[in-house]
Formats: C-alpha cells, structure tokens, sequence
C-alpha cells in the first residue's frame, strides 16, 4: 500500500493513525454532502406541498 521506511514503530504507528484520519474526515464530508443535499430536497418538498394546500384551499 504505502512504500514507507519507518524509523520506529511509533512513527508506523502515526503514520497510519494519520491516513485513518484523513480517510474518516473524507467519509464524514461526503456523507454531509450527502445530508446537505436531502435536507435541501425535503425542504424543496415541503414548500411545494403547503404551496400546493394553500392553492387547494383558496379555490
């Protein structure tokens, strides 16, 4: 995977504690991308009902 040469095992160590980090904090934006984009559809959803009710109201 990676072609490192290690002085020590606690460099290893933060080594891969560092990659797991940047690895999870991909995943954590992607995922609030993710929720970001259906929280603005629901929201989007929601208007065009109430719009849709308040036009079934008046008529």
């Amino acid at each position: 995977m990676f072609n490192c040469y290690f002085k020590s095992s606690k460099e290893k160590k933060i080594f891969y504690q560092n990659k797991k980090l940047e690895m999870l904090n991909y995943i954590k934006d992607s995922l609030e991308r993710k929720i970001a984009s259906v929280t603005a559809s629901i929201e989007v959803l929601e208007r065009q009902i109430s719009r849709d009710n308040d036009v079934e109201v008046t008529n």
